[in-house]
């Protein structure tokens, strides 16, 4: 005899249904393809090398150019060295730099921003003004003037981007908040005595939601074209690692020899910036 289906279940699936589909209207054609690009990424640069033993950095002089084969699907550059095994990790290493800058740019500029705008007065004007100085500086010079500090270093790397990011989130947020701080339902959740988290959760937050995870999108691609940037004039992260930019370098002398192997990490950024781009469209009203 079957077991009675539990009466808090069908109201559970009924609602993650209705999300579900919810979610589905709101994201654009374009988002989905995003979303859809970004997966793959991720699959090629963390599942494909679970089922294949290549290591990045093992040379084989006697393969050095080796057109795709099933022993090397990609080929292999210059020093013998497999490029599926080097092109994804230069793509993990890209994400997770990515990742990293937007979440550590995101929250202190998210709640610079809410901060200033809800409070105005000395507040405002003190966290504006370390914002203008941070603007002050190119954001491209501030990354080199801490790559230079600790050559191929990572994380000099990672903070000279997450210090550039943050200003962005700060600037979007404060004027939204400031106009947000002063409507009709902000100031009766205020009359009401509702706390400030409950009035950020309620009102606050699903106005900034879209406009953070846009500047996030975009952020993601900076970041991957800046650590890009930076390996590509041999400033950035340094040999051996698989790093796109630098990968791009290293391999440019051999482009009529073997186009091949210099398309791959060419196509890897072009895709990866793409789907940043794609998941950052706007969403349909």
């Amino acid at each position: 005899m079957m077991a009675s289906r539990s009466p808090g279940l069908a109201p559970s699936v009924a609602r993650f249904r209705w999300a579900s589909s919810h979610m589905r209207r709101r994201l654009s054609h374009a988002q989905r393809w995003g979303i859809a690009l970004l997966a793959a990424l991720l699959v090629f640069a963390w599942v494909v090398p679970l089922f294949l033993d290549a290591d990045p950095t093992r040379q084989d002089l006697m393969s050095t150019l080796a057109a795709p084969s099933l022993q090397h699907p990609l080929g292999t550059d210059h020093l013998g060295r497999s490029m599926l095994a080097r092109v994804a990790a230069a793509i993990r290493l890209s994400l997770g730099l990515a990742l990293l800058s937007v979440v550590t740019a995101a929250l202190p500029g998210l709640l610079a921003g809410v901060t200033a705008g809800w409070r105005g007065g000395w507040c405002d004007r003190l966290l504006s003004t370390v914002a203008d100085c941070v603007l002050a500086l190119p954001g491209l010079l501030l990354v080199l003037m801490l790559a230079a500090i600790a050559p191929g270093n990572f994380w000099t790397l990672y903070i000279g981007i997450a210090l550039v990011l943050w200003v962005e989130y700060f600037r979007v947020v404060r004027s939204a908040t400031r106009i947000l701080a002063q409507s009709p339902q902000v100031e009766s959740s205020r009359l009401l005595g509702f706390g400030r988290w409950y009035i950020f959760r309620r009102h606050l937050w699903p106005e900034l939601a879209p406009q953070v995870t846009t500047l996030a999108a975009f952020g993601a691609a900076t970041s991957i074209l800046a650590v890009s940037s930076l390996g590509f004039v041999s400033i950035g992260l340094k040999p051996p690692t698989a790093e796109l930019g630098l990968m791009m370098t290293e391999l440019f002398p051999y482009y009529q020899e073997a186009p091949w192997v210099l398309a791959q990490p060419v196509l890897a950024l072009f895709f990866m910036v793409l789907s940043f781009h794609l998941l950052a469209g706007k969403e349909p009203q």
